[in-house]
């Protein structure tokens, strides 16, 4: 297949991924609460694409959740190019793709996150996944959610399940807390075996985060809950915090290469606590 068809493919369902869940999520909140929309290009003097996010804040659900697509390309800065799978060879690259982050009004919703791209070198290949941090404990929740991701992954490859939760736990860990983030879910990356049967499991991972989340929420949109229980959401969203400014990959690299800073840390919570 086309190269350029691969870009228009995959940029095209990012895109369409964006308005799904911008949809469902003003579904959610009654549609009484509007995104704010920015677009952004990554340079101003010359074309090196861009995207669009889009937050909405202080919903009946939502604290915050953002929506960010984007697509760019240009030339890596040399330090990164020996790190970059391609471009020790050719600095050019192109990337698309979409992050959602999810902070909940309710504390006994937990913080959901998702991402799914395609990078283009002189090699290319998909990465992304999903993971969930509540700061409630919901045994029942978290194996529902794991035996979703579970399902979905064996649709494509029985190893997959495995393998991509194992590297979300490692990933999504703070070492100098010596904890994970949260839950857990699934992490992959620099995944190039075949394009159609790759590409068909990521749109597979977009979609069933759309379940997930409509899912969690729904479950407990209503449930009561208290001042401790809130305090309790605080004090995570500083160790999500603690996570995104140190140790996040899509974080350095956005703002070590010219990224939108407001798309990139979009991903931070509206408030949080430390003690």
């Amino acid at each position: 297949m086309d190269l350029e068809i691969k870009k228009d493919l995959t940029s095209n369902w990012f895109k369409l991924l964006q308005e799904a869940f911008c949809n469902d999520i003003s579904i959610l909140e009654n549609n009484k609460v509007k995104f704010k929309s920015t677009t952004w290009k990554r340079n101003q003097n010359r074309d090196e694409g861009g995207g669009e996010y889009r937050i909405l804040k202080d919903g009946k659900v939502f604290d915050k959740v953002g929506v960010n697509f984007s697509k760019v390309y240009g030339r890596f800065p040399k330090r990164f190019q020996k790190n970059i799978p391609g471009a020790h060879k050719d600095p050019r690259f192109w990337a698309s793709g979409i992050s959602v982050v999810m902070h909940m009004k309710n504390p006994l919703i937990p913080a959901m996150h998702f991402n799914t791209r395609y990078i283009c070198t002189t090699q290319q290949w998909f990465g992304g996944g999903m993971d969930v941090t509540p700061s409630n404990k919901d045994d029942l929740e978290k194996k529902d959610f794991h035996q979703i991701l579970k399902s979905m992954c064996d649709r494509h490859n029985k190893s997959y399940y495995k393998k991509y939760k194992k590297w979300c736990d490692e990933y999504f860990y703070l070492p100098h807390r010596k904890e994970t983030r949260g839950i857990g879910g699934i992490f992959f990356d620099y995944k190039k075996d075949n394009f159609e049967k790759d590409f068909k499991f990521v749109r597979d991972v977009g979609v069933t985060f759309q379940i997930l989340f409509n899912k969690i929420i729904r479950k407990k949109i209503k449930k009561k809950w208290t001042i401790k229980d809130k305090e309790n959401q605080y004090i995570k969203r500083g160790r999500y915090t603690e996570f995104n400014l140190l140790y996040d990959r899509g974080t350095k690299f956005g703002l070590q290469t010219g990224g939108n800073v407001a798309g990139i840390l979009m991903s931070l919570p509206p408030l949080a606590k430390w003690k």
